[in-house]
C-alpha cells in the first residue's frame, strides 16, 4: 500500500477486490477504453485527482487511468459514501486513496488538500472542489494543471459562476452537460438508485404514496418518472417555469412546495442548492413524512431548523433519525441528509456510470491533448460524446443506421 493513502484498513482489500471484479463484469465501454488506452499510454507521466464517491464504479475508473499511464489519487466526495473496501482494495493497487467512512468534517476537508500534493495535470472534480482550491488556498499546487472534468450539476454552476467573474485561469469539461450522461445517469441511473435506496432504508411500499420531489431538473425527471411507475401519486415543486410546465404535460402535479409538504409521504430534493426544505416547510410538514436528499450536498434539507422546531431526535433505524416536533408530528430524516443514493445506497447502477465514466476518461484526453485552451466551462465535444455511446451499442450488440451518402449532402446544402 502506498505510505501516503488515508484509509480504515488495508485488510478489507479482499472484499473490495470483490467487489471491483463484480462490477467490472458490468461495464464494457470502459474496458473497451481501457484496452485501446493501455497499448497507447495517453495518460503516461501525467498526475490526475479524482474527487468522487469512493465505491466500485469509481475504482474502474481509476484502474482505467493508472492503465494508461496516470498517477492517480481518489479523494472522497462524501464521508458517508465511502466504501472501506473499495479503498483498500485501490490502495493495494498503487492507487493513493485519501478517505473513510464517517471522517469527521476536519478529516474530510484535510484529504481534499492532501489529494493536491501530487500537483495535478487533471482532476475530475464533483461540486467545483478541488478546481476552486487550486484557485485559491491551494494555488501553490497548481503549478502541473491543465483543467478539470466537472461531475455534478452544481459544480458547474459554480465554475460558470467562476467564468463569469473572471476567476476561472483554466478549462473545464462539463461532463454533467453530456448529452450521454445527462439522458442516461442522471435519468434512468439517479431515477432507480434513489428509489432503490430508499426503499432498502425504510423497507416502505411506495404504490399511494404522495411523493413531493423538488426540482424537476434531469435529476428530478428520472425520480418522478420511477416513483410514477412505483404506483405513487406525484407532486413538483419548481421555481422554473418551463420546468414546471413541462412537469404538467408529463401528468404530474405542480404546486408550491409549502403546499405540498402537507401532503406528502416522500419529500424528495434534487436541486443542488441550500435550505429548500426549511421551517417554513417543516411548521406544516404531514406528520411521518419522509424527508431525502437526491441533490447535491447535506444542505439541501436545512438540519439547523430540522433541530431547532423538534423537541426529541433519535435514530429511528440504520439511516433514518426521526425528528419530533412539539405538536407529537415526527418526521424521518434519511442518511443524516446527504446524497442518499450514495450515503444510504451503493450509488448509481454499473452499467448508467459505466457512460459516465467512460465520458471522463475522454475528457481527461481531451484535456491533456489540447494544454493551451484558454479558461472556459465547455461541454465535451460532441463527437467524443457519441464515440462513447457507440461503443455501449456495440458492447450491446446493438446496431444502428447511418446516413447514406446522399442524406449527408442533402443535410448539409443551404440553400437546398
Amino acid at each position: 500500500m502506498p505510505t501516503d493513502s488515508m484509509i480504515r484498513l488495508l485488510t478489507l482489500a479482499p472484499r473490495g477486490n470483490q467487489k471491483i471484479e463484480w462490477i467490472r463484469q458490468h461495464m464494457s465501454v470502459l474496458d473497451c477504453i481501457r484496452e485501446r488506452f493501455a497499448e497507447t499510454m495517453p495518460f503516461e507521466n501525467k498526475n490526475i485527482v479524482m474527487r468522487l464517491h469512493i465505491e466500485a464504479t469509481t475504482a474502474c475508473l481509476a484502474i482505467l487511468l493508472r492503465d494508461a499511464g496516470a498517477e492517480v489519487t481518489l479523494v472522497q466526495a462524501d464521508p458517508l459514501s465511502t466504501q472501506d473496501d473499495v479503498a483498500a482494495a485501490l490502495a493495494e493497487e498503487c492507487i493513493k486513496v485519501f478517505g473513510h467512512y464517517g471522517s469527521t468534517l476536519e478529516e474530510h476537508q484535510s484529504y481534499q488538500k492532501e489529494a493536491l500534493e501530487s500537483k495535478p495535470h487533471v482532476v475530475i472534480d464533483m461540486g467545483g472542489i478541488l478546481t476552486h482550491l487550486l484557485h485559491g488556498e491551494c494555488h501553490d499546487l497548481a503549478g502541473n494543471f491543465i483543467g478539470a472534468s466537472e461531475e455534478s450539476t452544481t459544480g458547474v454552476k459554480r465554475l460558470k459562476n467562476m467564468l463569469a467573474n473572471g476567476k476561472l485561469k483554466y478549462p473545464v469539461i462539463a461532463v454533467n452537460d453530456s448529452l450521454s450522461k445527462y439522458l442516461f445517469e442522471n435519468v434512468h441511473g439517479t431515477g432507480q438508485s434513489v428509489w432503490s435506496s430508499i426503499m432498502n432504508t425504510t423497507n416502505l411500499v411506495v404504490g399511494g404514496k404522495v411523493v413531493v420531489v423538488i426540482g424537476y431538473g434531469w435529476t428530478g425527471k428520472g425520480i418522478a418518472r420511477k416513483a410514477k411507475a412505483l404506483g405513487a401519486r406525484v407532486i413538483i415543486s419548481e421555481v422554473d417555469p418551463a420546468k414546471a410546465s413541462e412537469a404538467i404535460l408529463d401528468g404530474l402535479s405542480v404546486m408550491p412546495l409549502v403546499e405540498a409538504v402537507s401532503k406528502g409521504d416522500f419529500i424528495i430534493t434534487a436541486t443542488g442548492n441550500q435550505g429548500v426544505v426549511n421551517s417554513q416547510h417543516l411548521n406544516v410538514i404531514k406528520n411521518r413524512a419522509i424527508l431525502v436528499n437526491a441533490g447535491h450536498s447535506n444542505v439541501e434539507i436545512n438540519k439547523c431548523d430540522l433541530e431547532a422546531v423538534s423537541v426529541e431526535s433519535k435514530e429511528a433505524a440504520k439511516n433514518i433519525r426521526q425528528y419530533t416536533f412539539e405538536d407529537g408530528r415526527k418526521v424521518f430524516l434519511l442518511a443524516e441528509g446527504r446524497v442518499v443514493n450514495s450515503a444510504a445506497g451503493d450509488g448509481q447502477p454499473a452499467e448508467v456510470m459505466d457512460i459516465s465514466f467512460a465520458l471522463h476518461a475522454m475528457a481527461v484526453k481531451h484535456l491533456i491533448d489540447n494544454p493551451d485552451k484558454k479558461p472556459d466551462v465547455s461541454k465535451l465535444p460532441r463527437k467524443l460524446d457519441e464515440y462513447v455511446s457507440s461503443i455501449y451499442l456495440h458492447s450491446m450488440g446493438i446496431e444502428k443506421d447511418e446516413l447514406s451518402e446522399a442524406q449527408k449532402n442533402y443535410l448539409s446544402r443551404f440553400p437546398f
